[in-house]
């Protein structure tokens, strides 16, 4: 029997290439170390024996450490959340009243290893609408306001990251006609404002918020009870926009958050406004910022 040697040998050869690409290359994060020594203070601005939780303008310094962490995931207890490398972090809570925050902080080591610390506070946050803009709303008693339907973008929306409505101005009279029988009572209570809706029993909803609301269905009116007074929190504005294209100034209603038409949102920006007219921006639950016009009641 004759015995091929060049064929062992070719056959021996793929056998070793063969085994070779099928081993796999090895990765090593190195050694695993979790983070010991965890340490999170929390300095609420402006606390004195008079002022205990601050003076009212919402300002906390954080301050982090640990011993093999490589960054931190901080929860500030307010629904943010953000990775930090390290260091001093200074945040500012927007809630006007006085909360109780818990603030959580997981100091995340190699291969994702964490060890977590949290620390309760408790902060005062004040804040005064402007004397013109309680005057224009409320005329410093109650005002009523209505859609602005005969204005070109009494209904608009645009992309979250401008601040006009880039994709779409109504056209008077363009929308549902639920959506301007609809009055809006802005009625000043001491410092604050309140608001009441007469919306004659349906309200007009975005398709995408129908589900928010309980109902199903697209762009349309719907049966909505939106009875009764609800406090409106006012605060600093929480967008990128400047005083050039807006007053920096918004609201939260509390509740669904509706006013004139639903979109899913509750808190709205007051773009501008005159003694006549307010412009309101609202993120809807769709991501697009939602635009509307009232103008005083005719």
């Amino acid at each position: 029997m004759k015995i091929n040697i060049k064929a062992i040998a070719l056959i021996f050869m793929a056998a070793v290439i063969n085994l070779s690409s099928c081993t796999k290359t090895k990765y090593s994060f190195g050694d695993i170390k979790t983070p010991t020594d965890v340490s999170l203070t929390a300095k609420v601005a402006g606390v004195t024996d008079a002022t205990p939780n601050g003076t009212g303008n919402g300002a906390v310094t954080i301050t982090l450490a640990a011993q093999n962490a490589i960054t931190y995931k901080v929860d500030f207890g307010d629904g943010h959340v953000i990775m930090e490398p390290a260091g001093t972090i200074n945040y500012s809570y927007t809630s006007p009243g006085t909360f109780d925050y818990t603030i959580t902080v997981s100091a995340v080591g190699t291969g994702g290893t964490s060890s977590t610390v949290s620390k309760k506070i408790t902060v005062f946050v004040d804040f005064t609408i402007p004397e013109a803009m309680m005057t224009a709303l409320t005329g410093n008693a109650s005002k009523v306001w209505q859609t602005a339907n005969e204005t070109v973008g009494h209904v608009g929306v645009g992309p979250a990251d401008t601040y006009q409505s880039d994709y779409y101005s109504a056209a008077p009279n363009e929308r549902a006609a639920c959506l301007y029988d609809d009055e809006i009572t802005f009625t000043k209570v001491g410092n604050g404002i309140t608001m009441s809706i007469d919306n004659k029993g349906a309200s007009f909803f975005t398709a995408a918020a129908t589900a928010f609301y309980g109902k199903s269905g697209g762009d349309n009116c719907y049966d909505i009870d939106e009875t009764g007074v609800k406090k409106l929190a006012f605060m600093n504005a929480t967008s990128g926009s400047t005083s050039a294209n807006s007053t920096r100034i918004q609201f939260v209603v509390p509740g669904n958050g509706l006013i004139n038409f639903g979109t899913g949102g509750t808190a709205y920006e007051i773009m501008a406004y005159t003694d006549n007219t307010i412009t309101l921006r609202n993120i809807g639950i769709d991501k697009l910022a939602w635009y509307q016009k009232l103008q005083v009641k005719k």
